[in-house]
């Protein structure tokens, strides 16, 4: 391969190309690259082969399963996203010259935050800025900083969670809430104010696979070791549990409405880390488009109420 030039580069290599590239990175497959790019694959090969050329290095490793990119690939990868980010934000710029703020914001999110909160607010900025496209998905909090690091999604809010990798996302704080105890009226432990992750661990505790690690990390703190004996991914089912007198069982307490209240009994957790630090995600080292920082902007903005109603 002939050595690189930058000249070369920019006067050859047209911005298909290196869409092509990175979709084959990502689908691992030139062929499902071609596919997602709409190019006939002979097409895609050829310029990728091409840039390949312009380079002067292998950027993609071939082998019988696939594609990989090279180390030099990977270097090539991170600024292709940087200048699709780039491209994106100067598109949502200009147009608001135009025509006032518009472009599409994906925003990912767990339940336990989208239900209490996010859905009013995000609510609000769409009849603010009513030509944004909105895509929302409900995902869990390792999830949710995934998509974010990977640029699946512009803005993720998540609740900071036992051993959650946040090296590929900035974060900014967000809102507080708490976790308490729920259990069965007429409990033997409905009668007190406050319990203790040790008392809970006495009964049928029954956790929210988000919840687990924390839940576990405390056990072990006691030198104890928990696995619950029901496994649940919402509140609402395992308040239901709670109601039927099959365990007791710890929640935010925004997801807790007061018409609850007459069915189960509520405690405070006493425990360091019975309060929900809630966060707002965004890709590590790049820039915001307008859409995602005037979304963070209102975000921030708005009052720190977190019982639901």
């Amino acid at each position: 391969m002939s050595t690189f030039n930058r000249l070369h580069l920019i006067r050859q290599v047209d911005l298909l190309t290196l869409k092509l590239f990175l979709s084959a990175v990502e689908e691992q497959q030139i062929g499902l690259a071609a596919i997602r790019e709409n190019v006939a694959a002979s097409t895609a090969t050829k310029r990728i082969q091409d840039l390949e050329d312009v380079a002067g290095i292998k950027l993609l490793e071939r082998g019988p399963k696939g594609v990989v990119p090279s180390p030099a690939g990977e270097v090539l990868v991170r600024y292709i996203r940087r200048i699709f980010d780039n491209l994106d934000g100067m598109r949502a710029e200009i147009a608001t010259f135009t025509d006032g703020m518009r472009g599409e914001l994906t925003i990912a999110s767990a339940r336990s935050i989208i239900v209490p909160f996010l859905a009013r607010e995000v609510g609000d900025f769409q009849r603010e800025y009513p030509l944004v496209d909105l895509v929302i998905s409900e995902l869990e909090n390792a999830e949710v900083v995934q998509a974010v690091a990977r640029g699946e999604a512009d803005v993720g809010v998540f609740a900071a969670a036992h051993k959650l990798d946040l090296g590929g996302v900035d974060v900014t704080p967000y809102r507080e809430d708490r976790l308490i105890a729920v259990v069965p009226q007429g409990h033997p432990l409905a009668g007190r104010a406050s319990v203790t992750i040790e008392d809970l661990l006495e009964e049928n505790l029954i956790v929210v696979g988000a919840m687990l690690g924390a839940i576990q990390a405390a056990a072990g703190r006691l030198g104890r070791a928990f696995q619950p004996r029901y496994g649940v991914r919402s509140a609402g089912v395992a308040v239901s549990l709670v109601q039927a007198g099959l365990g007791v069982t710890v929640q935010p307490e925004c997801l807790v409405s007061h018409e609850l209240f007459n069915r189960v009994a509520v405690l405070d957790l006493t425990e360091p880390w019975a309060v929900r630090r809630v966060q707002i995600a965004t890709a590590r080292g790049r820039e915001l488009n307008p859409i995602a920082r005037a979304l963070i902007e209102q975000l921030l903005d708005q009052p720190g109420d977190t019982r639901a109603e």
